[in-house]
């Protein structure tokens, strides 16, 4: 199968330093990375001097794809409108409590309109040195991926234990630290996904990484080590836990992330199976516009069933036409699943910050 996708996807990532905040990827990522500029983002801010607000951003965010599969029983193609999305996010007149209103018009087959509408609803507030409080609907810290925004994933798809596992939002209150040699996200949700129903029961969600390289200011390069875990009850009791390593030097990055659940609640389902996977991407920039990747993909949906591996030998290219802010995409998948036919895609990409 070859499955050829358009993306267009306009998340919302900023540093504290920033005008705005993203709860997703700050403290995730270097300072050199975490800021991230609109291209539209002067003429769509707006600032207040007597305000109890200072600042407000509108955005936009339009995501659709058009696949091609080519299978041993045919060919076919269609284009899949898969997100519309707007909102509102800026700080408070004191500048260190900010906010984000985000809403889908994309509804999903799943769940009705007005249960997929609610996306990003939050305030943060950075009152506390080195510490940002969260409080509302966000990404649980499922994963080292799986808590990250779209912006800041290398591939189109994310890895397979970040689709099934994280990947999701909940409501909740949610602490993130930051500190030379250790980051750590801690929280407390309700582990209702989608408003579908209030309070269903409760889930728990920490993740920690270290950072032993950071007294050398970067002459090493960065080494990150981490892991976490989330807990909760919702119709079953779930627990999913998991390990990170990452290193980047100059143009050169190496990442691998391990995860185990005994149950999950992620992106697609709630599932009592017991299931493993892992993946390691190799990256390396060859021009400061230019970037290409390698990644191996495994997965292991349900360990009761030994003989169902699913394995994805990925490579990207990504071009950086205006930083984040612009890029385009393209990646090769063979995917190779002991149960089904071995299949392909081609996948072709762009992002968009308006």
């Amino acid at each position: 199968m070859v499955f050829i996708c358009f993306f267009v996807f306009a998340p919302c990532v900023f540093a504290i330093e920033e005008v705005f905040l993203s709860p997703e990827d700050v403290f995730t990522k270097p300072k050199q990375e975490q800021r991230s500029r609109y291209l539209f983002e002067e003429v769509l801010t707006k600032n207040f001097e007597k305000s109890p607000i200072e600042t407000i951003h509108l955005f936009g965010i339009y995501r659709g794809d058009f696949g091609f599969d080519f299978a041993p029983d045919g060919e076919s193609g269609e284009y899949n409108f898969t997100e519309l999305s707007a909102g509102v996010n800026g700080k408070f007149r004191d500048g260190k409590t900010y906010y984000e209103a985000r809403f889908r018009f994309s509804p999903q087959n799943d769940y009705s309109f007005f249960q997929f509408l609610p996306s990003n609803l939050y305030i943060a507030n950075t009152a506390i040195p080195h510490h940002t409080v969260i409080l509302g609907n966000t990404r649980t810290p499922t994963g080292y991926e799986g808590v990250q925004s779209i912006e800041s994933i290398p591939f189109v798809v994310r890895s397979q234990i970040a689709r099934n596992f994280g990947n999701v939002r909940k409501v909740g209150l949610r602490v993130k630290g930051n500190y030379d040699f250790i980051d750590y996200d801690i929280g407390g949700y309700s582990s209702d996904t989608y408003f579908r129903k209030f309070f269903p029961g409760a889930e728990f969600a920490g993740w920690a990484t270290l950072k032993p390289l950071a007294f050398t200011d970067g002459k090493w390069g960065s080494l990150k080590l981490g892991g976490g875990i989330t807990a909760g009850q919702n119709e079953i009791d779930y627990f999913v836990s998991g390990a990170y390593a990452g290193y980047e030097y100059k143009n050169f990055s190496l990442d691998f992330e391990y995860a185990k659940a005994n149950g999950y609640n992620g992106f697609y389902a709630l599932s009592s199976d017991e299931a493993e996977g892992f993946y390691t991407t190799l990256g390396y920039k060859v021009t400061p516009k230019l970037q290409c990747l390698m990644r191996y993909d495994q997965y292991m949906p349900n360990l009761t069933y030994s003989d169902d591996i699913r394995r994805e030998y990925s490579f990207g290219i990504n071009y950086f036409i205006k930083e984040q802010a612009l890029k385009l995409m393209l990646n090769y998948v063979y995917c190779q699943n002991d149960l089904l036919d071995d299949s392909h895609r081609i996948i072709l990409g762009t992002q968009l910050l308006l």
